[in-house]
């Protein structure tokens, strides 16, 4: 009989929640109260968040580790995402967890994705204490939200031993942590208390050889590649000659260079780490989320960490505009490839393949959100790319045609049920529940097919007058639903290069929406608007007004027109057909054909 042991001195644990409801927010009040800020040192909220795009949308985008030390235990800490699209970061981080916080909203209640990654953290296993966060606004509900979580782990097919959980009622935003509802307390002691009594210790046998799974990767100027895993048994010590074993039976000798652990934020370096940390290991040239790193004398690989398969695919491709290379540092299709490739190191969630094009690749990945933040952080590292629209990944089974599946929560005002239920019926949706609480508003679910709800958020927003809530989560893949429209309407496109101008566009007011203004260069095949028909229609936005010698009062007023809203990488994916591209420089985004000509369009349309 194997034996079994536990390192007492390390707890570690993930947080897990919906988008919003407090994960990172509450790492902060840890943070505080153990100590790893000096007193009176200025801190930014949501310290965890550190990427720009996070800061700037307030969400979690990847997984990130720390660590805090409690009554003489280290208690590794990390952050998840919680939005369905980032879910491969949820799967990877919680291989390095044995225990999970779920963090749940007292007036919203579990919703999509706090479902989404609780069925996560149940299939691995992992204890769960509940944390309802936000007691202290006006609308908190916290009796009947514990109801609700219970309904949910039952749901799940959670086991009589992962419904006894603890309950802890917090407010993050103010570092206060409360095992009753109506008790006093100013910090979040019992947090830190339930955490060291209920999560177990990593659990490692002392009879294997050192082995840890390759979780994360970073990178460092100083000393290279860097491999951030758990290790589940043994010890290693600097200058150790340790072997890397990658997928397919692959092996690759080494010398660890250097060993870190995370304290607090920081990573400090130390001589030996043992079973049960979250270590990260440099000096190794090659490595790859799930592989195992073991000792040379007795190599033994750990199961590598699987995900969801992608359910969402895009064509990146090199920009051919006229305007191509005048604002991207990176124009090159190697350098889009190298960038992919550096991508699907970092994010098991993404895959890349080449087509037979050269100049162009197709990536698939969860989600269009999860397309566009990728697309975002190229843009802004100076790529310049052309991309098309984000197309749903089909399965067969024998005759049958498969597609994904959304679970689809609304939360609107009553008055916009019909207008919400036409719209997604359209779009092949089913609805399967109802809830009024005679509070005005309403809670709706559908099912609907993945591609029904590209594009569907802005007009969503619309529909609702910017009051409704929307989330969803992937459930699977059902039969083809059969074909719709992706959009009703046509769009407005330049038929010569040139200058915008004022003239011009005002005659255009009537044919639908402008998204461009006056001074701004265009050139054939160019979409400058919506039109309000569903066809395409070429315009001159270039053609100046005739000068003559005649004069009336009022003639030459000045021109006025409406307000036009800046396009937005995710305004533009939505926008698009599948005969047009997105271009994405770090300067502009342009919507465009994909043949620009329009002579060369009209031919190539498919003849009735």
């Amino acid at each position: 009989m194997k034996e079994i042991r536990q390192n007492d001195s390390i707890r570690n644990i993930a947080i897990i929640a919906h988008v919003d409801h407090g994960k990172t927010t509450l790492v902060d009040g840890m943070f505080r109260q153990s100590g790893v800020f000096r007193q009176g040192l200025e801190v930014e909220e949501r310290i965890m968040d550190s990427m720009d795009l996070e800061r700037e949308r307030g969400i979690t985008i990847s997984a990130k580790n720390c660590a805090v030390m409690w009554k003489g235990v280290k208690i590794n800490i990390i952050d998840t995402p919680g939005h369905a699209d980032f879910g491969g970061e949820v799967e990877r981080s919680l291989s390095m967890a044995d225990g999970a916080v779920l963090l749940v909203d007292a007036s919203e209640g579990p919703l999509p994705q706090t479902r989404f990654v609780l069925k996560k953290t149940l299939e691995a296993g992992l204890k769960i204490i509940v944390a309802i966060n936000k007691i202290d606004r006006k609308d908190a509900r916290p009796a009947e939200v514990l109801d609700e979580i219970y309904d949910l782990f039952i749901d799940l097919d959670a086991g009589e031993e992962q419904l006894d959980f603890p309950v802890i009622y917090c407010m993050a935003l103010d570092g206060i942590a409360r095992k009753d509802f109506h008790e006093d307390s100013d910090n979040l002691d019992i947090l830190f208390d339930t955490i060291l009594d209920f999560i177990p210790p990593p659990s490692f046998e002392p009879d294997k050889p050192f082995q840890m799974l390759v979780s994360d990767l970073g990178y460092s100027d100083y000393v290279g590649r860097l491999a951030v895993g758990r290790v589940f048994n043994g010890r290693a010590r600097q200058s150790d000659q340790l072997v890397r074993l990658g997928p397919e039976g692959s092996q690759d000798m080494l010398r660890v260079t250097k060993l870190q652990t995370y304290a607090g934020q920081e990573l400090v370096e130390i001589s030996e780490i043992q079973a049960g940390d979250i270590a990260v290991i440099s000096g190794i040239e090659e490595v790859h989320i799930g592989d195992t790193i073991c000792t040379r004398d007795n190599p033994m690989a750990m199961q590598r960490i699987t995900v969801d398969e992608p359910t969402v695919s895009m064509k990146f491709s090199i920009n051919t505009s006229p305007m191509a290379g005048k604002e991207g540092k990176y124009v090159q299709s190697s350098k889009i490839w190298e960038r992919l490739q550096k991508e699907t190191l970092s994010n098991v969630a993404i895959q890349v393949e080449k087509t037979r094009d050269k100049d162009s690749f197709v990536v698939k990945g969860r989600g269009e959100f999860q397309m566009a933040i990728l697309i975002e952080t190229m843009r802004r590292e100076g790529f310049e790319l052309s991309v098309g629209r984000p197309q749903v990944i089909i399965r067969y089974q024998g005759d049958k045609k498969l597609e994904p599946m959304e679970h689809l929560f609304i939360d609107c005002d009553e008055a916009f049920m019909g207008v919400v239920t036409e719209k997604l019926s359209l779009r092949k949706g089913r609805m399967t529940n109802l809830v009024n609480h005679d509070t005005g508003r309403i809670r709706i679910e559908f099912t609907v097919p993945s591609r029904g709800l590209i594009g569907y958020r802005d007009e969503f927003l619309t529909d609702t007058k910017g009051t409704g809530i929307m989330n969803s989560y992937f459930t699977g893949y059902q039969e083809y639903r059969g074909d719709f429209p992706s959009r009703f309407m046509g769009s407005l496109v330049a038929d010569r290069p040139g200058t915008a101008v004022p003239y011009a566009l005002s005659n255009l007011k009537a044919r639908g929406n402008l998204f461009i203004t006056p001074g701004t260069q265009v050139y054939e095949g160019m979409v400058v608007g919506e039109h309000n028909r569903e066809h395409d229609l070429n315009v001159n936005v270039c053609k100046e007004k005739k000068l003559s010698n005649v004069r009336a009062a009022g003639k030459d007023d000045a021109i006025v027109l409406p307000p036009v809203l800046p396009m937005t990488l995710e305004r533009a994916l939505h926008f698009i057909r599948e005969d047009e591209l997105v271009e994405v420089t770090p300067v502009s985004i342009r919507l465009r054909k994909t043949i620009l000509s329009a002579s060369q369009r009209h031919s190539a349309r498919p003849k009735d």
